[in-house]
């Protein structure tokens, strides 16, 4: 029997199912559902860094968000050995707070002491060089801004995982530079997980070890960089190829595989029951 601690993620038969908001008015669900993700299994081994490609819509996010424990999954397990953390523009920031209140505030919520939570935040302002704006709400930030701090919170907190979710695509390319550099240390140095979601096939290649291709909410491809960016970047020129209807035609039935049949409302009486 296969021992799992040797991997940094095992997820097995993975679902994600999200309720379709009616066109006509958009705070009621039009009573129909479709997976976001759908019976999606892979292994990951502990210090691989792994690029998760697809077109948007895919799914991407969704799974960042169920390997960071931040969304529930309908289906299947998710087994995480480590601790894990979400890089992604304003996940994690309290819009109210200031830059500083929000470092001290994550520690906290993490369980750490006092004399941590300073090291941390001493860590964040010198890797983010926010200057004065660590001392403003973060509301009045730039998307490059919250990145900065969110990206800083994450490496100062030094999880075993990272899910970094389209963090280096805002802000300057000084910093984005900066953070790729960081990772590339914990990649080498340091053995750490990495899940890098990324639209740039070029830092995919240049950054991951393997990679991973979900289309449509379903894992069409896992394994070496070079090749299944190949295979993605295969698709993508035909996709990008069709024109007008045909175009449309394909994302329709696309979308329409992802659709649950419709289910019926019980009655009160039934659903009182439970009949």
């Amino acid at each position: 029997m296969e021992n799992n601690q040797e991997y940094a993620v095992v997820v097995e038969h993975v679902s994600k199912i999200y309720e379709l908001r009616n066109k006509n008015n958009q705070h009621k669900t039009s009573n129909q559902r479709f997976y976001a993700l759908k019976d999606i299994s892979f292994k990951v081994k502990k210090g691989d860094v792994v690029g998760i490609l697809g077109t948007n819509g895919s799914g991407k996010s969704t799974i960042s968000l169920v390997l960071a424990g931040i969304s529930d999954i309908d289906e299947g397990k998710i087994t995480i050995n480590g601790e894990q953390a979400l890089v992604a523009i304003n996940t994690g920031l309290n819009p109210q707070l200031t830059g500083l209140e929000n470092i001290k505030v994550k520690g906290a919520l993490m369980g750490l002491k006092k004399k941590r939570i300073e090291e941390i935040t001493d860590s964040v302002i010198n890797f983010a060089e926010l200057g004065d704006f660590l001392y403003q709400p973060v509301k009045k930030y730039s998307s490059g801004m919250k990145s900065r701090l969110g990206f800083s919170i994450s490496l100062a907190l030094n999880p075993d995982i990272f899910i970094v979710d389209e963090a280096l695509s805002v802000g300057d390319k000084g910093f984005a530079k900066k953070c790729l550099d960081r990772m590339m240390q914990l990649r080498d140095e340091e053995g750490k997980t990495i899940f890098f979601i990324s639209h740039s096939l070029q830092q995919v290649m240049d950054f991951c070890k393997s990679a991973m291709w979900i289309e449509g909410g379903m894992l069409v491809e896992y394994g070496d960089v070079k090749e299944v960016c190949e295979h993605y970047s295969a698709y993508v020129d035909e996709l990008n190829a069709l024109k007008g209807k045909k175009k449309q035609a394909f994302l329709d039935e696309k979308f329409k595989k992802r659709l649950l049949a419709k289910q019926k409302k019980k009655s009160f009486f039934r659903r009182l029951f439970k009949l």
